[in-house]
């Protein structure tokens, strides 16, 4: 009985001292999010995935906020005047990824007219729409991920290598007045100015990383392709 009774007494503290216990303040730690019953249908790599394209919607935001600045022609070509909102209207508006002044082009042929002196339109919007478009195909056009839900590692990777050769483009690739066709990295007797290589890195380490970590769990391999940038095409992502 006694046993009994400090046992009792024992846990009827431990109760009292979980009830007082004040929430942890911000800054203090790592804290438990609310109960979310969808995380009961989700796996580990699908919260993976998530986390990975949401963070590279973020850097193409941010690149398209950082190209809009360094090209402030570009918005005199659009329909809307600011920055501000050509990105709300690709990344927070439904769109179905028909844009008019693209003329129905979506990722890659989107990206091309980036670089086409035939194109008249806002190149800046046309290079991250097509980006956007490409890495958001590799994921099957999903930003959530549910238990029977995956991708393509190959479509992963594909559009890995696609981003590389889109930057070599962007410093490389000059219109017929001899002038880039959209300005990024600094240039000769600027400032120095790789911002765009890093957060360009980034999303490609992403992909990369994402690729790997699908064909390890579904045991699908993915061919690498070795080209060169200044003459590579770009890849399928289906």
């Amino acid at each position: 009985m006694r046993f009994g009774a400090k046992l009792s007494v024992l846990l009827t503290i431990l109760l009292l001292c979980s009830c007082n216990k004040t929430k942890p303040e911000a800054g203090e730690g790592p804290q438990a999010g609310e109960f979310d019953f969808d995380s009961l249908v989700k796996t580990d790599v699908g919260v993976v995935m998530e986390i990975h394209v949401h963070e590279a919607r973020n850097y193409l935001r941010t690149m398209m906020e950082k190209l809009y600045k360094r090209n402030p022609r570009e918005l005199k070509k659009s329909v809307y005047p600011t920055a501000e909102e050509n990105i709300d209207r690709l990344f927070e508006q439904r769109h179905g990824w028909n844009f008019e002044e693209l003329g129905g082009k979506q990722g890659i042929e989107a990206i091309r007219l980036t670089f086409s002196d035939d194109f008249k339109g806002d190149r800046v919007f046309a290079f991250i729409s097509g980006m956007t478009f490409m890495i958001m195909s590799s994921y099957d056009y999903k930003t959530e991920f549910y238990m029977l839900d995956s991708a393509d590692p190959q479509n992963l990777y594909n559009s890995a290598r696609n981003i590389e050769i889109a930057v070599w483009k962007l410093s490389h690739d000059y219109d017929k007045f001899g002038e880039l066709f959209l300005y990024s990295n600094s240039q000769a007797g600027e400032i120095e100015n790789l911002s765009y290589e890093r957060l360009f890195g980034k999303l490609i380490a992403l992909q990369d990383t994402m690729a790997i970590i699908i064909a390890g769990k579904t045991s699908r391999t993915f061919i690498k392709i070795v080209q060169r940038v200044a003459t590579a095409v770009f890849l399928p992502v289906f």
